[in-house]
């Protein structure tokens, strides 16, 4: 048997092997398969979830919102959760709270926004474990059947098992200790049992490699996770408002057909009563055409908008990820309810609702902390302009024959100690990312600073569209009252002779247009109300999708 040492530092054994030690053989190679084949997938899936979620339960923070609904699918819940069926009721009415919370656990737009928010952490694992202590063990073996050589059988093995260690300050190092493994493959307890330990290490001084240049990756990583969240919360705020909007929106359209129904149904009832005003005498012929011409009119409207309600409200269907088939009714209560409430004047003057904005929009921050970014990396790079200075170390120590491999003799190793220097002759590439992170930096504070004027006009532009709906709908109201008005003094005055029909007709059409701008109007104040909340980022979202009640 043949005992060598490679370069990589493990033991090599080349041994001429009889058929009797294929025995051992096969059962070390058996051991070797059922050892290696390493844990489940479903063992992984877990430990990889619950490292995530710990990373994210850790960063996430009160200013954020209530930590909820916002784990993958096919993950454990969070205990803050609450499960939605993807279901509606048996009488297939669906409330406005329903179909929030059905859209927060089933919407394919937000399920793609939480598992953005898992990448981001999952990164963030690898960049730590860069910083961990690992262990590597390597078993090589090769099994030759010379048949030009007298059928002889040859086995080479090798092993070895390793450590390395990356530490914060960009410190790195790596010790290896490699054994023969003959004993255990040709059963023979006289075989020698060597070993060799050997390790490096190497510490950087002055340039990239050393201090916060070393650990920018994993900064950053840390960094990411936080703004992921932040992105994700503020998503989720917007994706509720849009919910809410669509929901209400599909309402409006179910109102406007039942108003084009009412509308249809009375000119159906004026066609007749002109037709017999007609055969009476009363009134001229063309006046029962003019009659049946709007009735015809009054239908088509009627058909327009149930298919218009119809069409929207499958598109709603799919928003909550249900079937575009499924017996699905948006409760008409919820419009009912917003017209008892009408509208609310706000507690916010316009000066206090920017202040607030600015302190309590995620999306600001993070805008701000990019450009902190921007800022650490120009120094970072400037670090690799100057020289480049690292001191390394190595020991290689051998085992005494027929001896234990814990009996090291370091007192024979062999040990060195040296530097490495770059001196700075040549930096273009290093220059050029210097001047690239400062071109970064002014514009990562250009950004900064359109952001904030953004946010200062969203706000602005919030707070007048909420005044403006306000104000419409206190003139659709007026609006309506008079169109009522008109149609029952038309009315009269038809019956006693002193309107003609047009008039009447025409009566009849300015009250469903009252009638539509009413509920269009209370829809887009209460829509407008809820993006002022979002856009100061004081709206909420609880655990079960609905908004905070308290800021209504």
């Amino acid at each position: 048997m043949l005992l060598k040492t490679d370069v990589l530092g493990k033991s090599f054994m080349s041994c001429k092997f009889q058929p009797v030690n294929l025995l051992y053989w096969g059962l070390y190679t058996a051991a070797l398969f059922a050892f290696g084949g390493g844990c489940s997938r479903a063992h992984y899936k877990a430990d990889a979830d619950k490292e995530v979620y710990q990373i994210i339960d850790n960063k996430w923070q009160d200013s954020f919102g209530q930590k909820a609904n916002y784990r993958i699918s096919d993950a454990p819940p969070s205990p803050n959760n609450i499960q939605i069926d993807q279901a509606v009721s048996p009488s297939g009415v669906l409330s406005l709270a329903q179909a929030v919370a059905i859209s927060t656990a089933h919407n394919r737009q937000y399920q793609t926004q939480k598992e953005a928010l898992y990448k981001s952490a999952l990164r963030l694992t690898g960049e730590r474990y860069k910083y961990a202590l690992k262990w590597f063990g390597t078993i090589d073996t090769t099994y030759t059947d010379n048949k030009s050589n007298g059928d002889d059988v040859e086995l080479n093995a090798s092993g070895g098992i390793s450590r390395s260690e990356l530490l914060l300050d960009g410190i790195i190092v790596n010790t290896r200790i490699a054994i023969d493994w003959a004993r255990f493959l040709t059963g023979d307890p006289r075989t020698t049992l060597g070993s060799v330990l050997s390790g490096d290490v190497t510490v950087p001084v002055l340039g990239a490699g050393a201090g916060k240049t070393a650990r920018e990756n994993l900064t950053q990583a840390e960094r990411d996770v936080l703004y992921e969240i932040r992105t994700f919360s503020r998503y989720r705020k917007t994706f509720v408002v849009s919910i809410v909007n669509d929901y209400y929106r599909v309402l409006q359209l179910k109102d406007a057909v039942t108003n084009a129904k009412n509308n249809y149904d009375t000119k159906v009832e004026l066609r007749r009563r002109s037709e017999m005003a007609a055969d009476a005498g009363v009134v001229p012929p063309f006046e029962v055409d003019q009659a049946e011409q709007s009735e015809l009119n009054a239908r088509d409207s009627y058909i327009r908008a149930q298919q218009s309600y119809e069409q929207a409200l499958d598109e709603f269907k799919i928003r909550l990820s249900l079937p575009t088939d499924a017996e699905v009714v948006l409760d008409q209560n919820e419009l009912n309810a917003l017209e008892k409430i009408g509208i609310s004047e706000l507690d916010y003057a316009p000066e206090v609702a920017i202040e607030t904005a600015l302190v309590r929009r995620l999306d600001l921050a993070n805008s701000m902390d990019a450009v902190d970014d921007a800022a650490r990396k120009v120094e970072l790079a400037a670090e690799g302009l100057g020289v480049q200075l690292n001191l390394v170390g190595s020991l290689d120590v051998d085992s005494p024959d027929k001896t234990k491999f814990t009996r090291l003799q370091f007192h024979e190793g062999i040990y060195s100690l040296g530097g490495q220097a770059d001196l700075p002759l040549d930096r273009k590439s290093q220059r050029n990312a210097y001047r690239e992170w400062l071109i970064t930096f002014t514009q990562r504070q250009r950004e900064y600073e359109n952001d904030v004027d953004e946010v200062k006009l969203d706000v602005r532009q919030a707070y007048r569209k909420l005044e403006e709906e306000a104000e419409s709908y206190r003139t659709q109201q007026k609006s309506l009252e008079l169109a009522e008005n008109r149609v029952e003094s038309t009315r009269l005055f038809w019956e006693l002779g002193r309107a003609q029909t047009r008039d009447l007709l025409e009566s009849q059409d300015a009250l469903l247009q009252a009638q539509n701008r009413l509920t269009a109007a209370l829809v887009a104040h209460t829509i407008a109300k809820l993006n002022f909340f979002r856009d100061v980022g004081i709206l909420e979202v609880r655990p079960d999708g609905m908004w905070e009640q308290d800021i209504q």
